[in-house]
């Protein structure tokens, strides 16, 4: 009974410094009426900017990673997306649902655990056509130790707890309550370190 009373104590005060620390961020990433959470930040209108501008067309098109420019934007469900190229702008605004990155762009790893962390846009891969993007190499080596398994984890934890939440409220009651199968970073990068020295996944 203690724990829990302590855990809850716990929850409400990580939850307050969030709160009150980061509204901006907080506002743009929830900030679509039925299309959030997503990882966006505040750009300098004060807009919820898509994955820090990268264009989300150019992962489809170009097979490669690219800023968007402020030239060329469209705004999806009250999110800004930014492209590199007007040709690029014109595919999204033609179908916009093609190009949206799954789990709202968050780092597909953290979505493995319930938590809509981090995500960056030069670390990124296809799987089915689909677009999936991870907090840096560690990130992304952690989630192909088990693709298949991980991503079906990703898929559960986005449509039962994720998706349509508030992701800074989804990320504090996951990192104080654990998901069952949850494992450390220093986990992660052992497993990684040892599947790269057998050969399962590439040295760099």
């Amino acid at each position: 009974m203690k724990f829990f009373k302590a855990s809850a104590i716990l929850f409400f005060f990580a939850l307050s410094a969030l709160l009150l620390g980061a509204c901006s961020a907080i506002n743009a990433q929830n900030k679509g009426a039925d299309y959030k959470p997503v990882n966006a930040t505040p750009d300098a209108d004060g807009n919820a900017l898509m994955l820090k501008g990268f264009d989300v067309v150019s992962y489809f098109v170009d097979n490669k990673d690219a800023m968007g420019s402020a030239q060329f934007k469209s705004d999806y469900k009250g999110i800004t997306f930014q492209f590199a190229n007007a040709e690029h702008k014109a595919l999204f605004d033609r179908e916009p649902t093609k190009y949206l990155p799954q789990f709202g762009g968050y780092c597909a790893n953290g979505i493995v655990y319930g938590i809509p962390w981090g995500g960056d846009g030069d670390t990124w891969k296809m799987i089915d056509g689909k677009l999936y993007i991870f907090g840096g190499q560690g990130s992304k080596n952690a989630f192909l130790l088990d693709e298949k398994n991980n991503l079906g984890l990703a898929q559960k934890y986005w449509n039962e707890e994720i998706d349509g939440s508030n992701s800074f409220i989804q990320r504090s009651k996951r990192m104080l309550i654990r998901v069952p199968h949850y494992k450390s970073g220093e986990e992660l990068a052992k497993a990684v370190a040892e599947a790269k020295a057998k050969g399962i996944l590439p040295p760099g």
